[in-house]
């Protein structure tokens, strides 16, 4: 049996599955980059504060169910990238967009980006905070390219793009943190339900 969806039916669709997709938290992810460079002494090579940036992300999803800036993962050649951060850090804000990023990071110099002004972390937990301080001690005095090589030998969700990008499900770093594909779907599932509420009250 074959169904048909005029175009109303595949906007109210797309609605839907909007509704359930979680939104990017731009202030989290400036308070997160924030306190690294603050750990780093305000300045950072970009490619290493994306990996350390990516490893929170990756710690919070196998130890709490959920993300912490619900950013959009992608397997790139250097390893994860999170893609809106990775965005802001290559093309800053439009002029007429009110960015709370550029307030905070500088745009990129030399591969490096800086911190312009001391941040502030009311959108994180004590949690987050604890776990953004514990990444920066086991990795901070890392190089990039120890960043990733580390990674592409032991995160098993990174692909080798060959040269594209491929994006890196919840799903795939559940499993590859040793759940199982049940586990994976409830917390999935979790997720899903978090965002719609979220979206629902603005």
């Amino acid at each position: 049996m074959f169904y048909f969806f005029d175009s109303n039916q595949y906007s109210q669709v797309e609605q839907v599955l909007n509704l359930m997709k979680p939104n990017f938290q731009e202030k989290k992810a400036t308070q997160v980059a924030a306190m690294f460079l603050k750990f780093g002494g305000g300045k950072m090579n970009y490619m290493k504060l994306i990996k350390l940036m990516y490893l929170v992300e990756r710690s919070a999803l196998l130890e709490w169910g959920r993300p912490v800036t619900y950013d959009y993962y992608v397997s790139m050649p250097h390893g994860p990238v999170l893609s809106e951060t990775l965005d802001r850090i290559n093309e800053g804000a439009a002029p007429d967009s009110d960015s709370y990023w550029v307030e905070y990071i500088s745009a990129s110099s030399d591969y490096q980006v800086s911190l312009l002004k001391a941040g502030c972390s009311e959108e994180l937990s004590e949690a987050e905070d604890e776990l953004i301080e514990r990444i920066f001690k086991e990795f901070g005095d890392w190089n990039p390219w120890e960043l990733v090589d580390y990674i592409h030998k032991n995160i098993p969700e990174w692909v080798d793009p060959k040269g594209s990008s491929i994006p890196i499900e919840y799903h795939s770093i559940f499993l590859a943190g040793g759940r199982t594909h049940r586990d994976a779907e409830l917390i999935e599932s979790e997720i899903e339900d978090l965002a719609v509420m979220s979206n629902l009250l603005g």
